[in-house]
């Protein structure tokens, strides 16, 4: 029986330039589960104000991204890990990518997928921890497109692997090969969601803030991004054998005040104005090196925490097109059959 593969990430501009990427955002930022507004209010905000505001400098930062990588990291390791994959596991599957957003686009991949006659299905978005807007909208987006279809075959989604050892076992191998002891404080960064996302999550009338999210999963908060990023981060600090002093967990890439705190790059200033110097990040959100892991963290937070006082920020490495991680890919699916 063979089973097709749909590996999706979040997407990038095709180039650098700025109607590229004004397409993307404005395709990223009209998703309702992005900015769960009513369209009309969204269509302004996005069209009228965010993207005006920010596509000067969203295209300046993705020219650097360029310039690094000659494309975007993101869709090259995504594109490297599923041919790794197709070349070491082809006998049972057939690995395919997309991306929810511009290209390659998941429409394209699907419909090749249903001429290909598959027995099975398995969609997996390449997010760590649920969050409605990255797995859930590629989720939404691939069920509406699969909904059209005649014949649907056996389907299996994967919504989240955050806690699965062999991913947890990538990033304890990557931040292994730092020198911890050298680093005064390690933070485990994750991208920001607005509060009421998270909030959302509850389906008991209560909020996120009332659910001890730092504090483990429980049945009513299995959901909730942000309690899945602090048990990723238990995951790997007890791996890492770290002392809970020694390390912290905060949110990156926020768009205003009522986003998930405590914020990275505040952090980060109050860490050097009491003697931190030496930080390692961790970003375990992120399978693939990215916007936010290459310029957000290793550019511009560290240029900040270097100006203030700081002497040395590093950033572990994602998991790219890593061997050890084209075979956790592999045991995630497994271990989900």
């Amino acid at each position: 029986m063979k089973k097709a593969v749909l590996l999706i990430n979040l997407g990038s501009p095709d180039i650098p330039k700025v109607s590229s990427v004004w397409r993307y955002l404005r395709q990223f930022l009209m998703d309702p589960r992005v900015i769960d507004i009513p369209y009309l209010f969204r269509l302004i905000l996005v069209n009228c104000i965010i993207i005006p505001f920010r596509v000067k400098n969203s295209t300046k930062e993705y020219k650097k991204l360029w310039g690094i990588f000659g494309e975007s990291p993101l869709i090259k390791y995504t594109k490297s890990l599923t041919k790794k994959l197709n070349e070491k596991y082809s006998t049972k599957y057939k690995f395919y990518y997309a991306m929810r957003y511009q290209n390659p686009s998941i429409d394209k991949n699907l419909k090749e997928i249903y001429t290909k006659n598959y027995d099975e299905l398995i969609i997996l978005p390449l997010y760590p921890q649920y969050a409605s807007a990255s797995s859930g909208s590629t989720i939404e987006y691939c069920n509406k497109i699969i909904n059209g279809w005649w014949n649907i075959p056996k389907i299996k989604i994967i919504n989240h692997f955050y806690n699965h050892k062999s991913y947890i076992d990538c990033f304890v191998k990557n931040t292994k090969d730092f020198d911890i002891e050298n680093f005064d404080h390690i933070l485990f960064s994750y991208h920001g969601l607005p509060e009421r996302h998270v909030d959302k999550t509850y389906t008991n009338n209560t909020l996120c803030a009332d659910n001890d999210c730092e504090h483990g999963i429980v049945d009513k908060n299995k959901f909730c991004y942000k309690a899945m990023c602090y048990e990723t981060t238990k995951l790997i600090t007890e791996q890492l054998s770290l002392d809970k002093k020694n390390y912290s967990v905060t949110f990156q890439s926020r768009l205003d005040d009522k986003w998930l705190k405590p914020y990275t790059d505040t952090e980060l200033i109050k860490l050097a104005k009491k003697g931190k110097s030496k930080i390692l990040i961790v970003s375990p959100a992120f399978v693939s090196d990215c916007l936010e892991t290459i310029i957000e963290i290793s550019e511009t937070n560290k240029a900040e925490f270097i100006k203030i006082g700081g002497q040395e920020l590093s950033l572990v490495p994602s998991l790219n097109d890593n061997e050890d991680w084209v075979d956790a890919i592999m045991d995630i699916i497994k271990s989900n059959e």
